[in-house]
């Protein structure tokens, strides 16, 4: 990351739009920031609003989370995108930057099986032989076992994963060593984790296009990604045994399956309890990192503001399936941005 980029950000809610009105709106400002392909859809919706109600110049860069923990660590940008929390290495690392949690959605479990049910049914178990590399033909048994009458063709499974630094990659993983003992001793949780099958690609439009153009491929993206491809997801199986692709009430169930936010504003939602039946297992926060101290303090509060109340609208989320953050998320979200000072 040496590249500086360039935003257009800024927007309050409408009390705070009402409260400066008389206030002239700033110019000339630019505010830059990097990092999480998954968030990258949501923020280039925001960016016009929040462009045109602040005047600020915003350009995101849609590098991967590793990368964009990067350049916010060496204060390239003014702020970094994360799915994955912040290590608590990287949190020393980047010296006095805090996570707010500002979006919500999920990982689909994407696929390119012709002939195969427009959403196949898959648990956690087996995406982990899949990319154990134990699992490598359609018509296994164990996946036939789950898609009674389905029709599965003898087609070799390509397991196809993130070659980048990618807070999706930390999600998925995190699934799988909340479900699988043998993939947590084995390979474990983290943005870049050494997969022992299949094949890789950089960035989320990656992985979708290598699946797009591969019979027989699967892979883990971020769901805004799956739809703008069309590309089908699996249905996969939560605790309470539900086979479920994810939607914005299954991804709100899984957010709300877990009620405390801890100091740091890091939260696991993955594989809630049997007790949210409705729950997509797979379902994910991401963060906007930012540095406490900072001359663009003003700006990035009134950007975080905006997107933690306007830009949780359904105009601007729904239909890349991002839902609204709870309550006590938005509460910890602002506590958090308004430690933000020059």
């Amino acid at each position: 990351m040496t590249k500086r980029l360039t935003i257009t950000l800024a927007v309050l809610a409408a009390a705070l739009v009402a409260a400066t009105a008389a206030t002239a709106t700033s110019k000339d400002t630019t505010i830059t920031g990097a990092g999480s392909s998954f968030v990258a859809p949501l923020v280039s919706t925001w960016t016009p609003a929040v462009g045109e109600a602040f005047g600020y110049s915003l350009q995101y860069s849609a590098v991967g989370s590793g990368a964009g923990i990067a350049a916010i660590t060496s204060r390239q940008v003014d702020f970094g995108a994360s799915d994955a929390p912040l290590t608590t290495d990287q949190a020393s690392a980047c010296k006095g930057c805090v996570q707010i949690p500002w979006a919500l959605s999920a990982t689909s479990i994407a696929y390119n099986v012709p002939g195969a049910p427009t959403h196949v049914k898959l648990n956690g178990k087996v995406l982990a032989a899949i990319f154990l590399g134990k699992i490598s033909n359609w018509n296994d048994p164990a996946i036939k076992a789950l898609n009674a009458g389905a029709n599965l063709p003898d087609l070799k499974i390509t397991p196809v994963y993130r070659s980048d630094g990618s807070g999706t990659t930390y999600n998925f993983t995190d699934f799988l060593s909340a479900v699988s003992p043998e993939w947590k001793s084995k390979v474990g949780n983290s943005t870049s984790v050494q997969f022992p099958a299949g094949i890789g690609a950089k960035g989320s439009a990656g992985v979708a296009g290598v699946v797009a153009r591969t019979d027989g491929a699967v892979t883990y993206v971020d769901v805004a990604y799956a739809l703008k491809n069309h590309i089908r997801f699996a249905a996969v199986r939560n605790a309470a045994g539900k086979f479920l692709y994810p939607s914005l009430r299954r991804i709100t169930a899984a957010a709300e399956a877990f009620k405390k936010v801890p100091a740091n504003n890091e939260l696991h939602i993955v594989n809630p309890p049997a007790s949210a039946a409705t729950a997509y297992p797979i379902s994910t926060y991401t963060y906007v990192i930012v540095p406490q101290q900072t001359t663009h303090a003003k700006e990035l509060r009134r950007l975080i503001f905006w997107a933690l109340t306007q830009g949780q609208s359904a105009q601007y989320t729904a239909k890349l399936l991002f839902a609204p953050l709870p309550e006590p998320v938005l509460v910890a979200a602002e506590r958090t941005m308004k430690t933000i000072h020059s």
